[in-house]
């Protein structure tokens, strides 16, 4: 696999994502993803840290011009936890726990989200406002309560299939409720 296009092709994921979603600043933005699927490689098969840590980087410019927080999502063995900096934990109280993502239980985006944000931390779960999974590593379950699904131009980083989400709010009450107009009902 070529990196540079890779990295594009992330990059004008993103970059899609965002314009379509409009989150507004401070929203929580999740990644998860293989690199081994990337690689087109069974999930977990082969870890490419460096690979994840070039990710990582880039994906951190991207969204630091949109003000937007990065979640990244370790991988099963440590029960899918959350790498983010502590500032964020502790502006939404997130529950924090105790793990060190590395190549053999977190993944290469974990593992390089540790090494490269400020202050990381981990944490139990969230509910983020929208994200990228590479190679469905199943970001989902970190998601807000109503996700939806968003088509992009591009549907596969490398080998690995690409999925899109945002969120919006729930629509509650009956036949006579009104609701706010927006595109995501944000």
């Amino acid at each position: 696999m070529q990196t540079k296009k890779i990295l594009s092709d992330i990059e004008k994921a993103i970059r899609e994502l965002i314009k379509i979603a409009k989150p507004e600043e401070k929203s929580i933005f999740i990644l998860g993803g293989s690199t081994s699927e990337i690689q087109g490689e069974k999930i977990g098969s082969a870890t490419d840290v460096d690979l994840g840590d070039q990710i990582i980087k880039r994906i951190k410019i991207i969204l630091a011009e949109s003000d937007l927080y990065l979640a990244v999502q370790g991988c099963e063995h440590i029960n899918r936890s959350l790498v983010i900096e502590k500032e964020l934990q502790k502006e939404y109280n997130f529950k924090q726990v105790n793990v060190v993502p590395h190549r053999a239980a977190g993944g290469a985006f974990a593992t390089a989200a540790f090494k490269e944000f400020k202050d990381p931390v981990t944490v139990e779960n969230m509910e983020a406002d929208l994200g990228i999974d590479i190679g469905d590593a199943l970001i989902g379950m970190h998601l807000k309560n109503i996700a939806v699904p968003v088509r992009l131009s591009i549907k596969e980083i490398g080998a690995a299939h690409l999925t899109a989400a945002t969120t919006r709010l729930k629509l509650v009450g009956g036949a006579r409720a009104k609701y706010l107009k927006s595109e995501n009902s944000k």
